[in-house]
């Protein structure tokens, strides 16, 4: 698939945008909680981690994994929020272990392996699967939101592998700064469909109605600095780094105190590590030759599904790679590669995605804002 066609089905994608419960369900609408973006490698508590339960044909149960150990399960509930499910009824765990059993009869849902396939050629978008067993079910808006269920619990172990993000105040100094003296921030965000907010809840328009990454950092800020935090989000979905070095003339009118670059996930059709590189280099030296002052965070996207063909998985390490290269005093690295990673060597993709391809769901837009949050806040 060439770079142009890439970009020609991603932005189609964007277009999908055009009881029993003993205690209350969750409110209707989204509510801030700096609970949920507490950084979940640092806390002793995942918030809301999903799973999509899929169903065995002969004993009619599921089971799944969660990404760390279960000391206690505090909640599991539907993804609107809207059902309370009861342990040993609806779910069993074993304290210590990592994985949740649902029981034939179960209210969570439990979908068959054949319910996320789709025949050859039957869907708008040619989502061919590895094994050649037709086509991966493409999620345009919470189809894959609705077939996962949101588990909250202590974790009995809260190790975790990869080097994560680092506040360090000499890396984004004027940006802190700012915020510490509770002066106005200005961000401007530039990046693909993940950074519109593409399949999280409040743009697909379905409780809990979570807002995406890029909303969720900004009245992070606000909220924990007590000051005027403004976003002006310039992102395309089906874009990549060329396009970025094109748009730098609209970044710059607004004077931001931080720009955030976000690209990689469509890049990675065709473009070589070297190149997408020099691209996010460009950028960045053309943003500052007008806009001397502006400093930067450099987003190392998620990886798409390994089982769709025409992913190139094999760059984005590469991509997070050039990235460090270009980081120093007013560049930031966001490395939400590795974080991808590691979270899928623990559960399937099918747990963690939002359209069955490429971006994520309400919990990875969370884990987005949790990886820029800990570079701006200590």
């Amino acid at each position: 698939m060439s770079l142009r066609s890439f970009s020609i089905v991603c932005t189609l994608f964007l277009a999908g945008l055009v009881a029993h419960a003993q205690q209350p369900p969750a409110p209707a609408a989204w509510q801030y909680s700096g609970d949920q973006l507490r950084p979940f490698w640092r806390s002793d508590v995942v918030e809301q981690e999903p799973v999509l339960f899929v169903r065995d044909p002969e004993s009619g149960g599921a089971r799944g994994s969660m990404l760390f150990p279960i000391h206690e399960i505090l909640a599991v509930r539907s993804s609107s929020g809207d059902i309370m499910y009861q342990q040993d009824v609806d779910y069993q765990f074993t304290p210590g272990s990592r994985q949740i059993v649902i029981p034939a009869g179960s209210r969570v849902v439990t979908t068959p392996a054949s319910g996320l396939r789709r025949p050859e050629n039957s869907q708008k978008h040619r989502l061919t699967h590895r094994d050649g067993n037709g086509e991966i079910l493409f999620g345009a808006k919470l189809e894959y939101h609705q077939m996962q269920t949101h588990v909250t619990y202590k974790k009995a172990d809260t190790s975790w592998p990869p080097s994560m993000p680092a506040f360090n105040p000499e890396s984004l100094p004027k940006t802190l700064e700012k915020l510490r003296r509770q002066e106005p921030l200005s961000i401007v965000l530039l990046g693909d469909s993940i950074s519109t907010g593409c399949n999280a809840s409040l743009w697909g328009g379905g409780a809990p109605f979570q807002p995406a990454y890029q909303d969720l950092l900004v009245e992070h800020l606000r909220r924990h600095y007590q000051t005027e935090v403004t976003l002006t989000n310039l992102s395309v979905g089906g874009k990549s780094t060329p396009w970025g070095i094109s748009m730098i003339d609209k970044v710059t009118p607004d004077d931001p105190d931080l720009v955030i670059l976000a690209f990689g996930m469509n890049d990675s059709a065709g473009r070589s590590p070297e190149e997408f590189g020099q691209n996010t280099a460009a950028m960045i030296r053309q943003t500052r030759d007008t806009c001397a002052q502006a400093e930067f965070i450099l987003i190392a996207p998620m990886t798409g599904n390994r089982d769709w063909v025409r992913l190139n998985h094999d760059v984005f390490p590469k991509y997070r790679d050039q990235l460090a290269s270009l980081c120093g005093p007013g560049i930031a690295l966001a490395d939400m590669t590795s974080v991808w990673i590691e979270m899928l060597k623990r559960k399937k993709d099918a747990d963690l995605t939002g359209n069955g391809v490429n971006h994520p769901n309400d919990f990875g837009h969370r884990v987005y804002a949790q990886v820029l949050s800990a570079l701006l806040i200590d």
